[in-house]
């Protein structure tokens, strides 16, 4: 009886586990936000960008709606660059 009960929650929790999506918190939307100025403010295409992987400090991926992807970092010159991936 025990250990059916325990199967029954281990397969609700990974069931859960597949179907949860990732919670942005406030500080990701903001972050995707940003990344969406700086690209149009560079007069590249994107539209929105709707996902960002952090590579390291003000260096990250942007990936747009329309399905371009940047890489937006700080150059050496404490310029803001985007580089098209």
């Amino acid at each position: 009886m025990v250990d059916k009960c325990i199967r029954t929650w281990g397969l609700i929790i990974l069931t859960s586990m597949f179907f949860a999506e990732p919670s942005l918190g406030a500080d990701d939307v903001a972050l995707l936000k940003d990344l969406t100025s700086v690209i149009a403010l560079l007069g590249l295409p994107c539209g929105q960008v709707v996902s960002a992987t952090r590579l390291k400090d003000n260096d990250h991926i942007a990936i747009c709606r329309d399905g371009n992807r940047y890489r937006v970092f700080v150059n050496a010159e404490g310029r803001v660059v985007a580089q098209k991936q």
